[in-house]
């Protein structure tokens, strides 16, 4: 099987209506809120774990996340709030420098997402993302492939040539560990992650989120860098894809798993949902335009997760993979189902925030990333925030 049963659920019956994708979005907005404290920023959800001061700052679990999202849906005009939200994010770069413990460059985790968010003080985001570029994480999450992108974004707002030969660095970096591995004939990175040293697909933590920061850039890039990126990418993804039929899926890793991680999965973070997003700026071809069709044809047939409703291991997130199909062939029946996994993503939000007595204020596993693919959903497109854009 491409997928674990229980980890997914029946598709609720929903249709797709755009008034109440509007005030799911405004009551999801509303409930952030409500629930902020000025000292205490957002409690955080019992199944987030957060467990260091730096992380309730956090871009990924944390205070920036949900602060950039609600700024956004201003300026997208999907809600109206008071609060100068890109003002408290400014205040939590304090907060973040004030904790005690976990202090790390990540984009997502660390300290380049808290200022990002805040647009504060460049030349500490230029000091702290060269200090990443040897990160042996070698993924998004905490490495180079993640801290990279804002450099990207900051070349993109500002034009400062010190910018772009950052992201260029961290390309020639992330290029020169980018091997062939002869006993499964892929090119693969290899990550070191918790004491571990392992091959991860995966757009969380692996080969996707990694070519990714690539192609997000590829225009600085050189034709044979390009070249390089997409026939070593396509060529693993041949290799490494499990067929059922007519569906593909990928496994979280290639040759020995992680340590109690050996199941296959289909979600944002490792499985055929991130393949899709993280890699459906690759040029189009027959080979890979059909491994992309089968795999996000995989996300519609698993259906929604269990797990929960954001966009790393969530609805939300396996959602994004047909927002991408919609934008690379034009076709309305991904649009559709991706509405439909809002819709969705919305009710479980629901039941959810009624089980918990609360909402779940985080970015990437809770409720404003619901809001934000509900908006990008209405409007007929997007991709994961935070990492295509900031």
């Amino acid at each position: 099987m491409l997928w674990e049963l229980d980890r997914h659920e029946p598709l609720a019956a929903s249709p797709w209506d755009e008034a109440s994708a509007r005030a799911g979005i405004r009551e999801l907005a509303r409930d952030a809120e409500r629930a902020f404290s000025v000292d205490d920023l957002w409690q955080a959800h019992p199944l987030d774990g957060v467990e260091s001061a730096t992380e309730r700052t956090s871009f990924y679990l944390g205070a920036s996340g949900v602060a950039w999202a609600l700024a956004q849906l201003r300026s997208r005009r999907a809600i109206e709030t008071e609060r100068d939200w890109l003002a408290e994010a400014r205040r939590f770069v304090e907060i973040y420098a004030a904790a005690p413990d976990g202090h790390v460059p990540s984009l997502m985790m660390g300290e380049v997402g808290v200022r990002m968010v805040a647009d504060a003080d460049h030349d500490r985001l230029y000091e702290l993302i060269a200090s990443n570029m040897r990160n042996e994480a070698l993924e998004p999450l905490w490495g180079a492939a993640g801290t990279m992108v804002p450099a990207l974004v900051l070349f993109e707002r500002t034009g400062e040539a010190r910018w772009r030969e950052l992201y260029l660095r961290n390309a020639e970096l992330l290029l020169e560990t980018f091997a062939h591995h002869d006993d499964l004939d892929v090119w693969m990175w290899t990550q070191h992650l918790n004491g571990e040293s392992v091959r991860l697909m995966g757009a969380g933590h692996g080969l996707a989120g990694n070519v990714f920061a690539l192609l997000r850039g590829a225009a600085l890039l050189s034709s044979d860098q390009r070249a390089l990126v997409a026939d070593h990418t396509v060529h693993t993804l041949k290799v490494t894809a499990q067929h059922a039929g007519e569906l593909v899926n990928w496994s979280p890793d290639v040759g020995r798993p992680r340590r109690g991680r050996e199941k296959i999965l289909m979600q944002w973070c490792h499985g055929a949902p991130g393949m899709i997003t993280a890699l459906s700026r690759l040029p189009a071809g027959d080979e890979i335009d059909a491994l992309f069709a089968a795999g996000a044809e995989a996300t519609w047939q698993a259906g929604p997760l269990v797990k929960g409703s954001g966009l790393c291991h969530g609805t939300a997130g396996n959602g994004y993979a047909f927002l991408a199909m919609h934008a690379r062939t034009g076709d309305l029946m991904w649009l559709d189902r991706a509405r439909r996994f809002a819709m969705h993503a919305l009710e479980r939000t629901r039941v959810a925030r009624a089980h918990h007595g609360r909402g779940r204020y985080s970015l990437w596993t809770g409720d404003l990333g619901v809001a934000i693919f509900l908006q990008d959903c209405i409007d007929g497109a997007g991709e994961l925030p935070g990492l295509a854009y900031l």
